[in-house]
């Protein structure tokens, strides 16, 4: 089986990682044989290995010292056993050696490695060689970025290198199995996919706001000619960046669903619950994990409620207001620099801070749909198997009735229950005024009929 075969390529690398260990373990403390090099044992040869870890390995083309980090994340998963030598004690100071780092967790009994492990394994012979451990855990890293391992935060007073270092799970499964597994499935990721079974003729928009679709349509289909072809890389910075604005339910959240469909991107919306945290550098941390694994995606990325990610800045008269303005700057650049598209969704233009909207290819403004627009917002929700009665005047019910898309809906999903109740699929006027009546009382409005 492949996934046998992955076994084996992944068991092979930490049989060499414990050959490094020994090597650079002997070497320090001046064991027989320390005058050989631990860059002089043979990397196991994956060139002609056809699996998802080697295929990974030549896809980003890893260099020694990134294979070293990838095994000894691998080990505690496989061969936990591979870091036992790790235990060994210091006779002079009768306890471990603090230059192995690790970290010992009641729920393993094996050696867990940090940062500083990888540390002493590249730079204690080889002091010089500090630039490639941070060429691996910092933050341009490509392992990194597309979040394949991880170095935990510690507390303030603690060395940053003393965090444990890890791989991702997701990674790890997909290393092991060639299964790869959707990032949203990971609990550490704040995004969720979002899908759509509407299509464009199913959204009811004025020109203006079709227009302004269409120039992000356009976008996302020839973005790769005009900035690589027509060397426009050159003159405006890479990705697209649009505010849809307007009231809750008039099509923003779809009409984003839809440019991914139509354009075959996975669109993302970013979940605010699992980003803004009270804690200082948390909340911009959880933004990073986004950023950093959509960053060689081309996904499009959907804040919805951006007002409490993007709202304007105040004065800083206390440390929270400089928090928050530091927040918005570390947004600033981050939006600057991603290469994809970002959409944000907001009800009210002037909530949004303008340092953001400035840098802005399009603001859309999504209004409240007119008695036109509603009338064919109606047709479309009432079209299937649950139906409007022939003697309901749905040109009159889009005329009286102020309603967005997502709330009309909202009254489709209130009459088909109602019918279904009683065996039936045509919609009364009753039922119909009542699904109504039910929305108008969401906001407050009272209803009144003639009907």
């Amino acid at each position: 089986m492949k996934s046998n075969y992955s076994i084996t390529t992944l068991i092979t690398e930490i049989n060499w990682l414990s050959q490094v260990i020994n090597q650079v373990i002997g070497s320090y403390l001046m064991h027989d044989g320390h005058e050989k090099h631990w860059l002089d044992i043979p990397l196991p040869d994956l060139t002609k290995v056809d699996n998802a870890y080697a295929n990974s390995i030549k896809k980003w083309n890893l260099n020694t010292f990134d294979r070293l980090a990838l095994a000894l994340t691998m080990a505690p998963h496989l061969l936990p056993q591979a870091l036992d030598v790790f235990f060994g004690r210091n006779k002079m100071y009768d306890r471990g050696f603090t230059e192995f780092g690790g970290i010992l967790d009641t729920n393993h009994s094996g050696f867990l490695p940090t940062g500083q492990t990888l540390t002493f394994l590249i730079t204690a012979n080889n002091p010089e060689y500090r630039e490639a451990l941070f060429d691996i855990i910092g933050k341009e890293s490509l392992l990194i970025k597309e979040q394949v391992i991880e170095l935990s935060d510690t507390e303030a007073h603690i060395p940053n290198l003393n965090g444990i270092l890890s791989m991702n799970d997701r990674w790890f499964h997909y290393f092991l199995t060639g299964e790869e597994l959707k990032i949203e499935h990971s609990t550490h990721f704040p995004a969720q996919k979002i899908t759509t079974k509407m299509e464009w003729e199913d959204v009811v928009l004025n020109n203006v706001t079709r227009s302004g679709i269409d120039e992000i349509n356009s976008w996302l289909f020839y973005n790769e000619k005009l900035m690589h072809e027509w060397g426009l890389e050159k003159i405006i910075k890479p990705g697209y960046r649009a505010l849809f604005y307007g009231p809750p339910g008039t099509g923003k959240t779809l009409t984003a669903t839809l440019l991914g469909k139509a354009t075959n991107r996975d669109v993302y919306r970013i979940d605010l619950s699992m980003i803004v945290s009270k804690y200082i550098g948390e909340t911009e941390k959880n933004l990073a994990r986004v950023f950093d694994a959509a960053q060689h995606k081309d996904w499009i990325l959907f804040f919805d409620e951006a007002d409490a990610l993007f709202g304007r800045r105040t004065t800083a008269n206390s440390s929270n207001d400089r928090h928050a303005n530091q927040q918005t700057s570390y947004l600033l650049q981050r939006i600057e620099s991603f290469p994809g598209t970002i959409i944000l969704a907001s009800n009210l233009k002037a909530n949004m801070d303008e340092a953001f909207t400035r840098r802005f290819q399009a603001m859309i403004h999504f209004t409240m749909p007119s008695p036109k627009e509603r009338y064919q917002l109606w047709k479309n929700a009432f079209s299937g198997v649950c139906s409007l009665d022939e003697k309901i005047d749905l040109k009159k019910i889009a005329t009286d009735y102020e309603l967005t898309g997502g709330s009309i809906i909202n009254v489709l999903r209130y009459c088909a229950l109602s019918v279904v109740r009683r065996n039936d699929n045509i919609v009364d006027m009753t039922e119909l005024i009542n699904g109504i009546r039910r929305e108008f009382k969401k906001e407050n409005k009272t209803l009144s009929t003639t009907y």
